[in-house]
């Protein structure tokens, strides 16, 4: 069917609640994943090396606004395109540095559940079965291009 405009305004509802509170929800969303996968940590240059997860790191805050951000553009090019186009020199990028700190599917699963716990979280009575579908399927059609690029590095290696 498609993605709708229905599900493409939820998940641009998600992100612009998510907006007002970046710096709690970054280190929240970090929280889960090391929470559902602790040897996750070593795959963070920002993590690696500390105990706790940085309260003030300007590259974590970075890299979750990243993953909230890419999946609500998901979402807008899955409604307008039906398909997730990345650019392309963004796309080898993400492709190259998940290939390289050893990212495998499971992984990709780790961080939609951080994901969606965390928009969860924060839109409270907002949230639905709706919203965590709409963002759900934006998160995979992402992560599914990211994966199609690294299999096409890998191969060509």
């Amino acid at each position: 069917m498609g993605f709708t405009e229905k599900q493409e305004a939820m998940v641009k509802d998600s992100w612009e609640i998510m907006k007002k509170n970046i710096p709690q929800l970054s280190l929240r969303f970090f929280s889960l994943i090391l929470e559902i996968a602790p040897a996750a940590k070593n795959m963070f240059s920002f993590l690696k090396d500390s105990n706790e997860i940085p309260q003030n790191n300007p590259k974590l805050k970075a890299h979750a606004v990243k993953v909230f951000k890419m999946t609500c553009e998901s979402a807008i090019q899955l409604r307008e395109k039906g398909e997730v186009v990345v650019g392309e020199t963004t796309l080898k990028y993400l492709g190259s540095v998940h290939l390289q700190k050893g990212v495998i599917d499971p992984h990709f699963e780790v961080v939609k559940e951080a994901l969606l716990r965390t928009v969860k979280e924060a839109m409270g009575e907002k949230w639905s079965e709706e919203m965590k579908e709409a963002l759900g399927e934006a998160y995979d059609q992402l992560a599914a291009a990211i994966k199609a690029e690294m299999h096409a590095e890998a191969a060509a290696a």
